[in-house]
């Protein structure tokens, strides 16, 4: 299991569309093959960085994920939709192994 986060670079000034954009990916992320997490935005501090956080089996199933996100008529549009109102400013991308796994196992009775 392998976690990607991704964290945007936003338009302090267009945080209602971030959220319109989250919610969307609330329901066409799980439907096409990926664990949501959850989307954030800015709440106190910074008010142009927001995230993205869902877990993928393996870079092989995030490849086959990202084909099904694609051809779903519902993440076209949320693409077209950051497209057309921009604001996304910047979006990084990194996959992370969660390396404290075992301490779940260790906490149960």
């Amino acid at each position: 299991m392998i976690t990607c986060f991704i964290r945007y670079e936003l338009d302090p000034y267009k945080h209602a569309q971030f959220g319109e954009y989250a919610q969307a990916w609330g329901q066409t992320i799980p439907l096409c093959g990926a664990d949501l997490i959850g989307y954030f935005a800015p709440h106190e501090g910074s008010n142009t960085v927001g995230y993205g956080i869902y877990n993928i089996d393996s870079l092989a199933s995030y490849e086959a994920y990202r084909a099904r996100l694609a051809a779903d008529p519902r993440g076209r549009e949320n693409y077209e939709f950051a497209q057309h109102e921009k604001f996304i400013l910047r979006e990084d991308r990194m996959f992370l192994k969660n390396m404290s796994l075992p301490h779940a196992a260790l906490a149960k009775p």
